[in-house]
């Protein structure tokens, strides 16, 4: 069996104004503040001499190259994506960015945020555009029940609450 793997589906290329602020920070502090810092540590640790027992060397060459890694990656992605500022003029709706509270079988109320591939890892209430849950909700009005099938089976959701940021 070989080491191929198929790439990744695609993510799509949205995102909120307050995930590309946030982005683009970490751009800026891994390229201006983190690298730099990095750097001189590996051009100390490589004039004191044997480099092959050297941990400082070894590690910085590490975590340079996934400095570099990451780098790469955001400049990429913040150059395709789309920020959505705006909230749609249907409000009635389930569109990207809107908050929605969700209550399941068992009646228990949850409150989600639709937002990016990329910055739904920033909190728990954010859900990826990509994932189940929003691409079954999506378009989807206040009263109206959902079936959603998740890695962990089929659920029912009725949606209870719409609301978009002004």
């Amino acid at each position: 069996m070989g080491r191929y793997r198929p790439p990744a589906p695609k993510k799509t290329a949205v995102i909120t104004q307050q995930g590309h602020e946030r982005l683009t920070e970490e751009l800026r502090f891994l390229w201006r503040e983190e690298r730099p810092k990095i750097t001189q540590t590996v051009s100390e640790a490589a004039a004191q001499g044997d480099r092959s027992e050297n941990a400082d060397y070894i590690y910085g060459k590490r975590r340079l190259a996934e400095i570099d890694r990451r780098v790469r990656y955001l400049k990429k992605r913040l150059e395709e994506m789309v920020i959505v500022n705006q909230p749609p003029d249907d409000l009635s709706k389930i569109y990207f960015g809107a908050w929605v509270t969700v209550k399941d079988e068992q009646g228990l109320g949850k409150k989600y945020r639709i937002v990016g591939p990329d910055e739904f890892d920033d909190k728990d209430e954010y859900i990826s555009v990509d994932s189940p849950v929003a691409r079954a909700i999506m378009g989807k009005s206040v009263n109206d029940e959902v079936s959603v099938l998740t890695p962990d089976g089929q659920i029912n959701l009725t949606i209870i609450a719409i609301e978009y940021d002004q």
